[in-house]
């Protein structure tokens, strides 16, 4: 039997059948020894066939190959990674410029796995509501050079309603990853869109200027106007992974587009002579803030670790 996986909660998956049925599944014991080096070999989105058995629940035998999806290093110091979610129609990273602060490595980090796996990013910043003085004129820059690059940008309020009727919009029939750090409002804005949900929502601690993780496992939430959204425990930090040194400029669109004229073709924008990388970082035609991200992902792979604050 074939179905969707759409929910995760550790070792049980919950997998919606053809029929509507939603069958409570594990994974055969040597489903794990094919070569997938992930800490979940199976992932909310995934399209898998089923084998039920007599007591009503099942076991998964097979999964489809996947369109895209969107992955990370599973803990610190970990050669494993962890699959967020299989075949998305787009993913939308919520960013906060406080409240809790989301980082610019954070954010580049989580675009440039994306576009490694081939899933469209649209950026969300929420709570514009709370934002007065340098916080506004923080967002209003980060809205600017997303948008710049080419990544649609949607400011709301989950709060106050502000943007969410286009919001909506942008979801209607598609399958949609919500990622974010914990805090940011994911919770609430699934609340407003899927009020069936019931999600809980957590409080940002004072002290760290952190949020509290409210969501425990991934799911995929049906909106009323059609189309999924995929709701994960929020992400304290975002280790890439599976990149080669010679690839990441290639997922970062506007260093991509300058590298063509560098005067090696090896060029890794750090010290070459001739790297058109640099020349347009020093004339403030790339943002100093991507470029740090790019060099903290190259400084990944010669480490093979990341930092949480990321």
């Amino acid at each position: 039997m074939k179905g969707l996986v759409i929910k995760n909660t550790g070792s049980w998956y919950t997998v919606r059948a053809g029929d509507g049925r939603d069958i409570e599944s594990k994974i055969k014991g040597n489903f794990r020894l094919r070569g997938i080096r992930t800490t979940n070999p199976v992932a909310v989105g995934d399209r898998v066939t089923v084998e039920i058995n007599r007591e009503g629940t099942a076991f998964i035998t097979e999964i489809e190959n996947r369109k895209n999806y969107i992955i990370r290093r599973a803990s610190n110091l970990s050669r494993q990674s962890h699959i967020i979610a299989a075949n998305l129609d787009q993913a939308m990273l919520i960013v906060t410029v406080n409240y809790p602060v989301t980082t610019t490595v954070f954010i580049d980090r989580f675009l440039a796995t994306a576009e490694a796996y081939n899933v469209p990013v649209k950026m969300i910043f929420n709570k514009t509501d709370r934002f007065q003085g340098a916080e506004k004129e923080a967002q209003d820059r980060l809205t600017e050079l997303y948008a710049g690059i080419g990544y649609p940008c949607l400011r709301l309020s989950a709060r106050t309603g502000e943007g969410m009727n286009r919001l909506e919009e942008e979801l209607k029939n598609k399958i949609t990853l919500l990622s974010g750090h914990s805090g940011v409002g994911k919770s609430t804005i699934i609340n407003h869109l899927a009020p069936g949900a019931h999600l809980k929502t957590g409080h940002i601690s004072e002290y760290h200027n952190k949020g509290m993780h409210t969501t425990a496992f991934s799911e995929m939430i049906s909106l009323p106007g059609g189309g999924y959204l995929i709701d994960t425990p929020g992400i304290k930090g975002f280790g890439t992974i599976e990149m080669e040194d010679a690839e990441i400029s290639h997922y970062f669109p506007e260093i991509f587009a300058l590298a063509a004229g560098c005067k090696f073709g090896n060029c890794t924008h750090r010290h070459e002579p001739g790297c058109a990388v640099l020349k347009a970082l020093g004339e403030q035609r790339i943002s100093p803030s991507r470029y740090k991200s790019y060099l903290s992902i190259l400084k990944d792979k010669d480490e093979n670790k990341y930092r949480e604050e990321y």
